[in-house]
């Protein structure tokens, strides 16, 4: 008996030559194994999503609902308590279904479902796959690991990983020449290589795709031909987000373009199968300096060659067993892509039985090193999964706030006065006498009546040189001497005393000044040097 592997090639050959039969498209895409998982952990993460939680999903939760999707999906009983009937399984079936109707995409159990019914209306062979098989097969549940390979010797598992990332990438360029509607392929394909085209970048096109309905290629195209040709009037606007990735954008659709035209022009398919395989890989290695990613570059472009040759010979022998040199799956104008019609119809049948053997090939066994979301890529970036690339960027709100604490110790103090800048005092500041600053309880600024001074400070003192002020009862008015009416009337005994009291309290050396007297305290004053002055005085002396 064959292996389960061959038989399921197989059965993939016959869905694929019949297919005209129940689909309207020839140029479906078939998920294997592996892509079948990569879409189910997407659509997990936008239920989550969608229900209030992060774009996430748990690889324990991934494994468990892929067990559950399988089973429903092939009609089969629970075979253990894991993968009874859980919460939210019809949202999640519903979801996968629709993206891989967007996708035109259809997954191994579709095969195995479609042949069946088209075993029904055509001579077909008995199952070659029953669903107990096709669901071991998927689940891979003899070698179930949910923990990072750790191989013996990491230059091996770095140069099996490489090779994988490397694949994924030449059968995703392939991908979508034949089936412009694969989602999956665009999203491993976009940035690969490098051209500045990122989760943001993603984000807008998913945006873009979204409000027009179209899928990811579609929008992204549409809107490069817009730019390129839509001149004044349809040109997109210059608020439109996918203008600041304009020149990554173009520089993706040229390079693909340039692929279609290897596709349109070279009608012998090995031969184009070769060009494309060369295209892809000269620029991988123009992109990346990394010796194992130009290793792996070389190493499975020449695989491809030698796989697109043989499927190109196998389909010769079969077209002249037949007697006919024209498939039965014929074309429909609206499945045909510019040159294709004549030329390019059997590369892309090449192209398409290499991605239905690349589908039906063994899946990943260790399934943490295919769903984790920091896999590295080709540049050695971390976080190159597509559930990181589906999940849109954290907009960032501004800066946050400071804390309280900092807030607190930078705000002023209202109690506080404020001080300037000191100024830059010279070494001679001591000989100038200047008026020194208020005290603090001088300048205090109180907020309220509540918290007022309770003293008045008194007024200040007259100076001893200021002559004295007389009272107006003394002032003699003019023409009348001492023999003034108005004049105030003599001190009283009690008074008088009060008044030498007053004058024993003063200090003894106050007394009646003259001019002479006053001119000459004033010119002591002057004289008069503060602490220091005398030292700096003679020492400035000529």
């Amino acid at each position: 008996m064959q292996d389960i592997g061959e038989r399921l090639k197989q059965l993939v050959r016959i869905f694929r030559r019949e297919s005209h039969h129940l689909l309207d498209s020839e140029r479906t895409t078939v998920y294997g194994a592996d892509a079948m998982l990569t879409v189910l952990q997407l659509v997990m993460a936008q239920v989550n999503k969608q229900q209030g939680g992060e774009f996430r999903a748990a690889l324990s939760d991934v494994l468990l609902a892929w067990k559950r999707l399988l089973v429903d999906k092939l009609g089969l009983r629970p075979l253990d308590d894991e993968v009874a009937p859980g919460q939210g399984r019809d949202v999640i079936l519903e979801a996968y279904e629709a993206f891989l109707k967007r996708s035109n995409a259809v997954d191994l159990v579709h095969v195995l479902t479609m042949c069946r019914q088209l075993r029904d209306h055509s001579d077909l062979p008995g199952d070659l796959v029953n669903p107990v098989e096709l669901y071991e097969f998927l689940a891979d549940s003899t070698e179930v690991s949910a923990a990072p390979s750790t191989p013996p010797a990491k230059s091996r598992a770095c140069n099996w990983q490489v090779k994988s990332a490397v694949r994924s990438v030449f059968c995703s360029y392939l991908s979508l020449l034949v089936n412009a509607k694969d989602d999956l392929a665009l999203a491993r394909t976009l940035d690969v290589p490098s051209r500045a085209l990122g989760r943001q970048t993603f984000t807008d096109v998913r945006h873009a795709a979204g409000r027009t309905g179209m899928s990811l290629f579609l929008a992204v195209t549409s809107f490069v031909r817009a730019i390129q040709l839509g001149g004044k009037g349809y040109a997109p606007a210059p608020s439109d987000p996918l203008r600041k990735h304009i020149k990554g954008l173009s520089a993706y659709v040229r390079f693909l373009d340039n692929l279609e035209d290897i596709l349109g022009e070279t009608a012998d398919p090995s031969v184009c199968g070769s060009k494309l395989v060369r295209a892809i890989r000269g620029a991988l290695v123009k992109a990346y300096d990394s010796g194992d990613v130009c290793a792996a570059a070389q190493e499975i472009a020449k695989q491809l060659e030698e796989e697109i040759c043989k499927l190109h010979r196998v389909q010769k022998d079969s077209a002249h067993a037949a007697g006919t040199g024209i498939s039965p799956a014929r074309p429909k104008a609206h499945a045909v892509n510019r040159a294709t019609a004549y030329a390019g119809r059997e590369s892309v049948k090449v192209l398409l039985a290499l991605l239905d053997e690349e589908a039906a090939a063994q899946p990943c066994a260790n399934k943490a090193d295919l769903l984790s979301e920091d896999r590295p890529g080709l540049d050695g970036s971390r976080g190159t999964s597509v559930v990181t690339l589906f999940r849109s960027p954290e907009v960032s709100k501004g800066s946050s706030p400071e804390p309280l604490k900092k807030r607190a110790q930078s705000r002023p103090d209202p109690l506080k006065p404020k001080t300037g800048p000191r100024a830059i005092r010279s070494q001679f500041a001591c000989t100038y006498r200047k008026e020194e600053e208020p005290p603090l309880n001088r300048v205090l600024h109180f907020p309220s009546s509540s918290q007022a001074p309770t003293c008045v400070h008194p007024a200040p003192k007259a100076k001893s040189g200021a002559a004295p002020v007389a009272e107006p009862s003394e002032v003699p008015l003019p023409g009348r001497g001492d023999a003034n009416p108005l004049r105030a009337p003599k001190k009283t005994a009690k008074k008088r005393k009060r008044a030498d009291a007053a004058s024993d309290n003063e200090p003894p050396e106050k007394k009646k000044q003259t001019a002479k007297s006053r001119v000459k305290s004033s010119t002591a004053k002057r004289k008069k040097m503060i602490a220091g002055q005398t030292t700096l005085t003679g020492f400035f002396r000529v």
